[in-house]
């Protein structure tokens, strides 16, 4: 695609977060299955309901556009996901607490890099006067938001306590 105008840019950056999200649901996923605290397979379930919903979200902004949500690979989020899986998924790691712990930080950086593209989304949105797509794309960053706190709840009140005594 090739970007000249504001909302050009602002298309693509929505096709990026719907292949972020489509990675990062996958991995999410497993990250869950290999958690071993229930509310931390808890926080992940709803992670990945959360995402599927993004992703659903996004796809029909796009496509409220004209565009194809398949127009771009995100390179990042397929960085995010090599660094789940080898730094939790697939990483040498005999303590549960340990492993909890490695998850929450993968799973957070995968959030944060959500959280940089609906939040520039966002302000694309609100600059080019599209009010009904900042109003969903600003509830898709509430959500994240709330998961990034979820998360961090999690690891400074159980985890990271557990993992300290490993």
């Amino acid at each position: 695609m090739t970007i000249r105008t504001l909302k050009d840019l602002y298309i693509d950056q929505l096709q990026d977060i719907h292949s972020a999200d489509k990675q990062a649901l996958e991995v999410t996923k497993q990250l869950r299955d290999a958690a071993s605290t229930d509310d931390l397979k808890k926080a992940l379930d709803d992670g990945a309901n959360g995402i599927s919903q993004g992703l659903e979200k996004v796809k029909s902004l796009i496509e409220g556009h004209g565009a194809d949500p398949e127009g771009e690979f995100c390179k990042g989020m397929e960085g995010l996901v090599k660094e789940a899986k080898a730094h939790a998924l697939n990483a040498d790691i005999s303590d549960k607490d340990v492993l909890d712990a490695s998850i929450i930080t993968q799973y957070q950086r995968m959030t944060h890099y959500a959280l940089a593209g609906y939040g520039t989304a966002l302000a694309f949105a609100k600059r080019l006067g599209l009010e009904q797509d900042a109003e969903k794309l600003q509830a898709m960053l509430d959500n994240t938001y709330d998961g990034d706190r979820r998360m961090t709840d999690i690891a400074t009140g159980e985890v990271n306590k557990e993992a300290m005594a490993a």
